[in-house]
């Protein structure tokens, strides 16, 4: 095995695809990125001591919604995400109800809102950014984009959190075979998350969760990711670089400039990477988009290259049946951070894979879409005593849906904010609690 394929191994996650046939269950992992433990359901809060406010961002000239819009209240940690449908949900204690909602979008001019003026269920329409180049800002990095990206991720200890913090964070993971919705698993963790300047590993925490799967739609796979919010969690470049860019990967990647853009009135650099052409392992290519000001990283999008389909499948595929062949044709991921005081830290993640299934000697093939998406809804900067909630630590292992409750009622988060849901998925859930009703 050489470094490379290492390094990307270590990246992704380990996918369980269960085959059953007749009472003989054959099991297979796979190293990629996902996975979700539930704990017994708590009662609702009785008394809600929080207002919701719900929306859909969009452009103001297309009307098309604008996904990982980022919703921050003002002078606090509390925010949330726009889902893919631009819709977004979220909850504001009442007695911070005469704050401002600070919205912003990468290539979008920021809005402030107070909560006051807000009506739910509006549309709210954000400007395109008109960017100016500042030549004298970009000229020390000018047909060096290498050089820009070494700089930025250098910069680890001196402009993001180097606290101990303690994250709130929403994680939801979803299977479907073809576009059927087929599992669905959501959950709340607090992440201990390790100064960026030190080398220690974050810790997960569970809070609670729920989860549904329909094998039917399954037909004869189960399918089981492993990892869960960990992998969600290793996609924040800065703190974890080394399932991206080591030093002994760089010299494999082509980077260049891309057209620049903005955010917040900063002035924002757009770094295109890419493996080079002889390089025949399986490595990332994507955007980095780099604050112009202080070099930080504002948000990541990149892909694996899966063109070599036998390198490729190894990398997620560990063990399988002889009769089947599962391979990667879609492997996507997307980090996002934020700024609070002059420092940034890890703010959301989403990762996208699509597997197709062949069965030797079937006509047909089978394709399974997974998606695993975690935002920070709220945070603390504290000295976190890991040993007093050790029991209910998660592993980088564990497969959380395992352990999983059903679906409860619509105020089982309670408080916590949580990613609105896509039309897909709100309509699995609807159909999950009318079953729980008839039963």
């Amino acid at each position: 095995m050489n470094r490379y394929f290492f390094v990307t191994y270590k990246h992704l996650i380990s996918l369980n695809i269960n085959v059953m046939k007749t009472k003989s269950i054959h099991v297979f992992k796979m190293f990629c990125i996902l996975c979700i433990c539930l704990i017994a359901h708590t009662n609702a809060q009785n008394d809600e001591t929080f207002k919701e406010l719900q929306g859909i961002i969009i452009d103001e000239n297309t009307k098309k919604p604008l996904v990982f819009t980022d919703i921050v209240l003002n002078e606090t940690n509390i925010s949330t995400v726009t889902n893919t449908d631009g819709e977004f949900l979220l909850k504001i204690p009442n007695a911070l109800l005469n704050g401002v909602l600070s919205i912003t979008h990468l290539g979008y001019e920021k809005l402030n809102l107070k909560i006051s003026n807000f009506k739910n269920h509006s549309k709210i329409r954000l400007t395109p950014a008109i960017t100016t180049l500042n030549e004298v800002s970009i000229i020390r990095y000018k047909d060096d984009a290498r050089s820009l990206v070494l700089e930025t991720l250098s910069r680890k200890s001196t402009i993001y959190n180097n606290n101990n913090t303690l994250m709130t964070a929403f994680y939801r993971e979803t299977i479907k075979k073809r576009r059927k919705n087929a599992s669905l698993s959501e959950a709340v963790f607090k992440i201990h998350k390790q100064p960026y300047n030190n080398q220690r590993n974050d810790n997960i925490e569970l809070i609670k969760a729920r989860k549904n799967t329909d094998y039917s739609k399954l037909d004869t796979l189960a399918l089981k990711l492993q990892g869960g919010p960990f992998s969600n969690l290793y996609t924040d470049i800065i703190k974890y670089p080394e399932f991206i860019f080591t030093e002994n990967d760089l010299p494999y990647y082509d980077f260049s400039f891309g057209q620049s853009t903005q955010i917040n009135k900063s002035l924002v650099y757009v770094v295109n990477f890419k493996q080079k052409e002889n390089t025949n392992t399986p490595m990332y290519f994507g955007k980095l988009y780099i604050d112009a000001n202080t070099l930080a990283l504002t948000s990541a999008v990149y892909s694996l290259n899966v063109s070599n389909k036998e390198l490729s499948s190894r990398m997620y595929i560990r063990k399988k049946p002889r009769k089947v062949d599962v391979y990667p044709t879609n492997a996507m991921y997307r980090v996002n951070y934020r700024t609070r005081d002059g420092r940034w830290h890890y703010s959301y993640s989403n990762i996208s894979l699509t597997f197709k299934v062949n069965w030797k000697g079937k006509l047909f093939n089978s394709v399974y879409s997974l998606n695993s998406e975690m935002a920070i809804t709220d945070w603390e900067i504290k000295d976190t005593k890991i040993a007093k909630v050790r029991s209910q630590l998660i592993r980088p292992t564990t497969i959380l849906s395992e352990k999983a409750s059903g679906f409860s009622d619509p105020k089982f988060w309670g408080e916590y904010n949580i990613i609105e849901p896509e039309k897909s998925i709100e309509n699995a859930i609807r159909k999950i609690q009318k079953q729980l009703k008839r039963t």
